[in-house]
């Protein structure tokens, strides 16, 4: 049988403010698609399918459509964890009622060995723990499980003293393994690191379907990571290809199938004149971008201007104000506010024009003109 496996969806996301439910109902449709084209029979999904816990009616309604559609339409068996950024109680709902529909739900992990089985294979579903909850389910072991790690090596452990020996195992987590290699959208992960687990504590499985690092990336030959289907972070993530792994069941071997994006990543970096002129390709042009000016401050008058040839700026970096090498971002989310405070933008014409920040005498004389312009108070 064929196993898709995938994570990190994180619908309800906004970067910089910026709406990407079109980019991910891109990659969902290429997912169905992918399941329906390679004859896939269980999808998995390794956690974080939300951005987070409380979530509008609209993200809960693109999940349904994307779930319902994989079982029901499709055909195939999908397996769904909880991630870090989830809500686990509400993901779980009337599991046992979706399970006689195809769809098993994993939130909150109250036991070792929550399988689900499918002909020569099963599938051990663990949740994001901590160590409270797996002290609370294995409370005869409270007193050494102590860490994150100790907390992982006692769940993995019950579940391998069940295995049966003569089916594929196959285990699906979210989790952060020490020495993975994380992306800047990795903003929960790299916290302190402390919830890294070394890789032998998933020893004993034929796979290890990870959620929860967004690069996809091989940790050994047993245990990978899908990555997030599109980039969430610029830097590390633009140049990084996204993809879904599909697992044959019958030799365990593997498919890495690359998906498109709706929108390019991308930092673009140079003067302002040369990025002014737009004489990149189409489909670069019209992304997702960060600007990096080097010969001026990035302020609003300047981010508008380069808006008209680069659509969709996430964010703009420019020199500071004191005129050394150093860099000041400004992000579209500032800008779209900054569009309703119009003393907000006269400090950055004046920044950007005049290289200066206004006094407060030249702000009062700027609000009286917009008051006898506009007949308005500004707030």
């Amino acid at each position: 049988m064929k196993i898709l496996h995938t994570s990190d969806w994180h619908l309800g996301m906004t970067v910089n403010g910026a709406d990407i439910t079109e980019d991910q109902l891109y990659f969902i449709d290429q997912i169905k698609d992918i399941v329906k084209e390679q004859q896939v029979d269980v999808v998995m999904i390794a956690g974080d399918i939300f951005d987070r816990a409380n979530v509008s009616g609209e993200v809960i309604r693109i999940y349904d459509d994307a779930v319902t559609s994989l079982c029901s339409e499709i055909g195939a068996k999908t397996v769904v964890i909880a991630g870090n950024h989830d809500g686990p109680e509400r993901l779980s709902q009337c599991s046992r009622l979706l399970a006689g529909a195809g769809l098993y739900v994993a939130g909150i992990m109250d036991s070792a060995g929550e399988k689900v089985e499918f002909e020569d294979t099963h599938i051990y579903l663990l949740p994001w723990i901590d160590t409270a909850r797996v002290r609370y389910a294995f409370p005869e072991q409270a007193e050494e499980i102590t860490d994150t790690e100790s907390a992982y090596r006692v769940v993995c452990d019950h579940i391998r003293a069940v295995m049966d020996p003569s089916k594929r195992n196959i285990l699906t987590a979210h989790a952060f393994i020490v020495n993975a290699e994380t992306s800047v959208s990795d903003r929960a992960a790299e916290i302190g690191f402390a919830s890294a687990v070394p890789s032998d504590v998933f020893e004993g499985f034929d796979y290890v379907a990870l959620g929860h690092i967004h690069k996809p990336q091989d940790i050994t030959d047993t245990i990978r990571y899908s990555g997030t289907p599109m980039p969430y972070s610029f830097g590390k993530e633009e140049t990084q290809e996204k993809s879904v792994t599909i697992i044959d069941t019958d030799d365990m071997s593997r498919q890495i199938l690359p998906l498109q994006l709706l929108h390019q990543r991308k930092t673009l970096s140079g003067s302002y004149e040369e990025l002014l002129k737009g004489d990149i390709p189409e489909e670069i042009r019209k992304g997702y971008l960060r600007i990096e000016l080097t010969d001026r401050y990035m302020g609003a008058e300047t981010m508008m201007a380069l808006r008209q040839v680069y659509p969709n700026i996430l964010e703009g970096r420019g020199l500071s104000f004191e005129g050394d090498h150093a860099k000041a971002t400004i992000t579209a989310e500032e800008l779209k506010h900054a569009s309703h405070d119009p003393v907000s933008i006269f400090r950055s014409f004046c920044a950007d024009m005049a290289g200066m920040e206004p006094d407060d005498d030249q702000i009062r004389l700027f609000e009286e003109a917009v008051r006898a312009q506009t007949g308005e108070e500004l707030q």
